[in-house]
């Protein structure tokens, strides 16, 4: 697994690179103080993984994030701000950790990022029943619907998460969308798709399915209501 350390902070850069080293398949391919320079690299030489600070002067790291829309690189936020969390998960992040970065966390970080580029081996066929048959190498599984808690888009891709295990499929949710039957999963934000039965409880602003806050958009709000006959 490549990646790339953005951060204008010498200190920052040395801990995340010093954290690296600590995971065997983590290679870190370059180290930036500069975003606009990270972006020209990543022109003709594209990773894995970027670590990414967030206020940097000239572009900030939410801005490359944008212009990397499209591009299958994974980003993990590392800030010390916390006011931008709710903009960067918008943009389909993969992590959010606040500094100072702390071992354990830094793994978690990591180990989930190894899962999503673990899935993407992964491909999907959505079928009239009440499966979805997962295709990883020559092995095609069968996932019940009733498995998937819910969806999540990421850039070109959408993660299906269930109990057990995360399946990052190369697709739209538009796509998603009109495959999962909509008289068990339903849309309540443009990143999130979630099934009904799944729900445990309803929030200001979202919705608790097993123990993950779900954003819920204004504009998905009336129809959620409607469904969970909520007066």
């Amino acid at each position: 697994m490549k990646a790339l350390i953005v951060d204008d902070n010498d200190i920052a850069r040395t801990t995340l690179a010093h954290l690296a080293k600590q995971i065997p398949n983590l290679i870190i391919e370059k180290e930036y103080s500069n975003a606009i320079e990270a972006y020209n690299h990543l022109q003709s030489n594209p990773v894995d993984l970027i670590f990414l600070d967030i206020e940097m002067p000239e572009m900030t790291g939410i801005e490359l994030t944008k212009n990397l829309s499209g591009k299958e690189t994974i980003i993990i936020f590392t800030t010390s701000n916390k006011e931008y969390a709710l903009e960067a998960f918008e943009l389909n992040i993969a992590d959010y950790i606040l500094k100072p970065v702390m071992p354990a966390r830094f793994l978690q970080a990591v180990s989930k990022v190894q899962s999503i580029i673990d899935s993407r081996k992964e491909n999907v066929e959505v079928t009239k029943d009440e499966f979805l048959f997962v295709r990883d190498s020559n092995i095609t599984r069968r996932l019940k619907l009733d498995d998937i808690f819910y969806a999540e888009a990421m850039g070109d891709y959408v993660k299906f998460y269930t109990q057990e295990k995360m399946f990052a499929i190369h697709g739209k949710m538009k796509t998603a969308e009109e495959r999962l039957p909509k008289d068990d999963f339903i849309r309540v934000h443009r990143s999130y798709i979630v099934s009904v039965g799944k729900i445990d409880t309803l929030q200001d602003g979202g919705i608790m399915i097993n123990g993950k806050f779900i954003p819920v958009a204004d504009a998905y709000r009336k129809a959620l209501n409607t469904r969970m006959n909520v007066f």
